[in-house]
C-alpha cells in the first residue's frame, strides 16, 4: 500500500504543479502580450511542437517499457511453473525411497516460492523467505545428486539434473526481473517535461481573456493519471495493477503435488 500512496502522491503533486505552471505561463504571456502584442507569439508554435513531441515520445517510451516488463514478469511465472513441473515429473526416474523425500522437498520449495512474493512489500520478510528458498534448492540438488549416484544410472542423471538446474536458475531470473526498472533520471525527465509543457501551454493560452479551466484541468489530470499508471505497472507486486494473478499457475501446480 505504501507504494500506491507514494505513486498517488507523485501524481497528485504533478497535477497541482501543472495547474500552477499553466497559470504562471498564462500570466507571463498576458504581460508579454501587453508589452509586445506583435512579437509575443513569434516562434511559439515551433517551440510548442518540439516540447510536446518530446513529452509524447518520453511517455510512449516509459509506458511501453513498463508494459513490456509487466508482461515479461508474467511470462517468467509461467516458465517457472513449467520448469518446476518438469523437474517434479522427472523425479520418477530415481529410486522410490529417494523420490518420496524429494517430492516432500519440492512441496516445501514451491510453498516457499509463493511466500516470497506474498510477503511483498515487506522486503525484510521476503528476503528471509528467499534465504529459505536458497536453502531448499541446495537440499533438493544434494538429494538428487546422491540419488543418481546411488542408482549409478547415467541416463537418469542426464535427464533429471538439467531440469533441476533450470528450475533453480529461473528464480534468479525472476528476482532480477522484479528489480529491473528504468533509471530514476527517466522519471525526473518525465516530470520536468510535463511541468515545462504546462508552462508553455499556459503561455499559449494568454491570448484568451478568460482562463479555460476545462483544458487546464483535463491536461493536468490526464498527465497525472498516465504517470500514476506507468509507476504502478513498474511495481506490479505492490501497486493496484498487480501480476499476482499469474501466480495461480504455481498454486495449481502445488495442488497437483498433494
Amino acid at each position: 500500500m505504501m507504494q500506491t500512496f507514494f505513486a498517488l502522491a507523485l501524481a497528485g503533486g504533478l497535477f497541482l504543479g501543472m495547474l500552477l505552471l499553466q497559470e504562471v505561463g498564462r500570466r507571463v504571456g498576458v504581460r508579454r502580450r501587453a508589452q509586445d502584442p506583435e512579437g509575443a507569439g513569434t516562434g511559439l508554435g515551433t517551440i510548442e511542437t518540439a516540447v510536446f513531441a518530446l513529452l509524447g515520445l518520453l511517455i510512449a517510451f516509459t509506458f511501453s517499457g513498463a508494459a513490456s516488463r509487466f508482461d515479461g514478469r508474467r511470462q517468467l511465472v509461467a516458465q517457472e511453473a513449467s520448469a518446476i513441473g518438469t523437474a517434479y515429473l522427472r523425479l520418477d526416474m530415481v529410486a522410490p525411497d529417494a523420490r518420496s523425500a524429494l517430492r516432500q522437498r519440492f512441496g516445501q520449495y514451491l510453498d516457499s516460492r509463493l511466500a516470497v512474493y506474498k510477503k511483498l512489500p515487506d522486503i525484510e520478510a521476503a528476503e528471509q523467505e528467499w534465504a529459505k528458498v536458497v536453502a531448499l534448492q541446495g537440499e533438493i540438488w544434494s538429494q538428487a545428486v546422491a540419488a543418481c549416484r546411488a542408482q549409478g544410472d547415467g541416463p537418469s542423471c542426464i535427464v533429471l539434473l538439467p531440469a533441476l538446474n533450470e528450475m533453480i536458475d529461473i528464480t534468479t531470473t525472476r528476482k532480477m526481473s522484479m528489480m529491473t526498472h528504468p533509471p530514476a533520471i527517466i522519471f525526473v525527465l518525465l516530470f520536468g517535461l510535463a511541468l515545462g509543457c504546462s508552462l508553455v501551454a499556459g503561455y499559449g493560452m494568454a491570448g484568451s481573456k478568460q482562463r479555460s479551466w476545462i483544458h487546464m484541468i483535463v491536461f493536468a489530470a490526464m498527465m497525472a493519471v498516465t504517470v500514476f499508471v506507468i509507476i504502478d505497472v513498474e511495481y506490479p507486486r505492490v501497486g493496484l495493477i498487480r501480476v499476482d494473478a499469474a501466480d495461480q499457475v504455481l498454486v495449481e501446480l502445488r495442488e497437483s503435488m498433494r
